[in-house]
């Protein structure tokens, strides 16, 4: 398999020409979308669709279409948590946050075209036919139902509910595992679908993928209060300031790390069901659980 830069550098390519071209009256929105989109991030949904598309046999640009769709469904969702409604944030990965520099007009509308985008290019004729329609739909329905109400939305309803409350390890978890990991499940899976993959690897994919998520969220928890702003690119210690109950604050920090690296060498064994080199899979895994922003 390849480094993982290789992957990357498809989808900065493919995100950018997939935004619309050209002199538009909507200029405000598409510069919104933009602004977004191209403002960096670790691309890693769209980096393990491309990932496990090749891993089950297939090249990885056929993929592109649904890797980009999926980081688009992640960016919208990211500009509407960031609006005063929600999480009232006025940084993101370093830069003001999409309505500090558009206005929450423009900004929730730019969420609203992004999601959009996400299933026209999907569902284009370019896309179904490097694929097949069964494979495109099949697809598109699996980003569908991990970026509904009860998938990312519903689990950011439950971190909006839990607010101000002492939630259980058990909301806890199943606010994460919609919030965060049901995206990271979509990336896996989508790349075993647009790559042929039966049903025993779609199901390694989605363990690798719950395992990887869980712990992200995890390191999320444990970077708010041992990171800094500028490390991050976003506010810390920001949980703490909305009282939102954490894993840290449930668990604390070295019971936390342990999850990490037990979840971690989850999701590699997982990948032993697959019959190409998972290398790159298993160092991801791990970078995610050592990361440091």
């Amino acid at each position: 398999m390849r480094d993982t830069k290789y992957y990357q550098d498809l989808i900065e390519t493919a995100l950018k020409n997939y935004l619309p071209q050209g002199e538009y009256r909507e200029k405000s929105l598409i510069d919104s979308m933009e602004y977004s989109l191209m403002c960096g991030g670790k691309r890693i949904r769209p980096l393990l669709t491309l990932m496990f598309c090749e891993l089950c046999g297939e090249d990885a640009k056929i993929a592109l279409p649904y890797a980009c769709a999926l980081e688009m469904i992640h960016t919208y969702s990211l500009i509407h948590d960031d609006l005063p409604c929600m999480d009232d944030d006025d940084y993101r990965r370093g830069k003001p946050s999409n309505h500090k520099v558009f206005g929450e007009d423009i900004a929730t509308l730019s969420g609203d075209a992004l999601q959009s985008l996400a299933f026209e290019i999907m569902l284009s004729e370019s896309a179904v036919e490097a694929v097949s329609a069964d494979r495109a739909v099949k697809a598109a329905y699996t980003l569908s139902k991990y970026c509904g109400a009860l998938g990312m939305v519903g689990g950011q309803v439950i971190d909006i509910e839990s607010e101000g409350k002492s939630a259980e390890l058990e909301v806890l978890q199943e606010m994460d595992e919609k919030k965060t990991a049901a995206l990271i499940k979509a990336g896996c899976e989508m790349g075993c679908i647009i790559g042929s993959a039966d049903e025993k690897k779609i199901k390694a994919a989605r363990e690798y993928a719950h395992c990887i998520g869980i712990a992200f969220q995890i390191m999320d928890d444990i970077l708010d209060v041992t990171s800094t702003s500028e490390e991050l690119g976003k506010p810390v210690g920001s949980d703490s300031d909305n009282e939102k109950s954490t894993y840290v604050s449930l668990l604390g920090i070295e019971k936390c790390k342990e999850l990490v690296d037990e979840l971690t060498d989850k999701a590699i064994k997982s990948l032993s069901v697959f019959d190409n080199d998972t290398q790159s899979l298993s160092d991801l895994a791990l970078s995610l659980a050592n990361r440091k922003n």
